[in-house]
């Protein structure tokens, strides 16, 4: 059980669910929500009505967190497109759509459920629910994977990940609108969004360091652009932060873009390259990955000049 300790002043009256996210940075508004529908919080000792009760002074909240429900990975064959493999690692063209490791929600069909299929051994390497992610792929974005298959593999791809140092990552997306220049840095402080705790912010006062570097590489119709931005940190949803605080969303991003119709809904995902040196021979590996149908579809419409309507008035 955990107290939540007491409610702010008088006048303040803040939501009991934007309050307990607040006062707790390992839990997401919308957990604290799932939190009080199954009746795990209270108010004064009662259960409230709903996630937006208006708290008062004096109020007392109380959490109860229970124990994770044990997940047994168990292994699912899928087809993989692994694009290098040996006795150390194994690199593979993440598909957009398809989750990198079990979490709420999604406690099968994952990349990790494929690899143990895949890879023998690969269990515990890492992490009970991660074995052998060295860093992670949104859902929604397709592009280049290395997954370790040992333990000193696993531990030398962590910290040159950690550091920066052999290590290039690429991604290409469709920004609207573009940026006005050519190229850029954009250097910030980095963490959760104050409000929304599902999302990330670059306009913090506090937060660790996050650098992307972004180059047009051509301008298209309706005001967008490919934009080809470069990792010098990998903060969790950096480069569709960065981009939209700057004003330039991701066409598609469902969280950080906006809402667009006809052509700009489809949804552009991005690819990447991913340049490291191998952990054991120091041989440097080079992969890029083809962009998906879909990203190609809409690049090949706004290329496309627009069509005189044919219409009769």
């Amino acid at each position: 059980m955990v107290d939540a300790a007491d409610a702010p002043d008088a006048g303040d009256r803040p939501r009991l669910d934007a309050f307990i996210a607040a006062r707790d940075e390992s839990l997401t508004r919308a957990q604290v929500q799932r939190l009080i529908e199954a009746g795990d919080v209270t108010v004064n000792g009662l259960a409230p009505a709903k996630a937006g009760v208006r708290l008062r002074a004096g109020d007392r909240i109380e959490v109860t967190i229970r124990p994770p429900v044990p997940v047994e990975l168990v292994p699912e064959a899928m087809p993989l497109a692994v694009l290098f493999e040996d006795t150390h690692l194994v690199v593979l063209d993440k598909p957009a759509g398809l989750v990198v490791h079990p979490a709420p929600g999604h406690a099968t069909g994952t990349l990790v459920h494929g690899l143990l299929a895949h890879v023998d051994d690969l269990a515990g390497i890492g992490g009970e629910l991660r074995p052998g992610i060295v860093h992670r792929l949104d859902k929604d974005t397709s592009g280049v994977m290395v997954v370790a298959k040992d333990e000193p593999t696993q531990q030398a791809l962590s910290a040159a990940f950690k550091a920066k140092t052999d290590v290039l990552r690429e991604y290409v997306a469709i920004a609207a609108p573009a940026p006005p220049g050519a190229r850029g840095t954009i250097r910030t402080l980095y963490d959760r969004h104050p409000v929304d705790r599902k999302r990330f912010s670059s306009k913090v006062d506090r937060g660790k360091p996050a650098i992307t570097h972004w180059e047009v590489v051509e301008r298209l119709r309706l005001g967008a652009a490919v934009v080809r931005c470069r990792l010098e940190t990998g903060r969790t949803h950096q480069i569709r932060v960065h981009m939209a605080d700057s004003g330039w969303p991701l066409v598609g991003d469902p969280l950080y873009g906006r809402r667009y119709a006809g052509e700009l809904a489809d949804l552009a995902r991005r690819v990447q390259r991913l340049e490291l040196a191998h952990p054991a021979t120091g041989a440097r590996l080079a992969f890029t990955t083809e962009p998906p149908a879909d990203f190609l579809a809409l690049l090949a419409a706004l290329r496309e000049p627009a069509q005189p309507s044919s219409g009769k008035r």
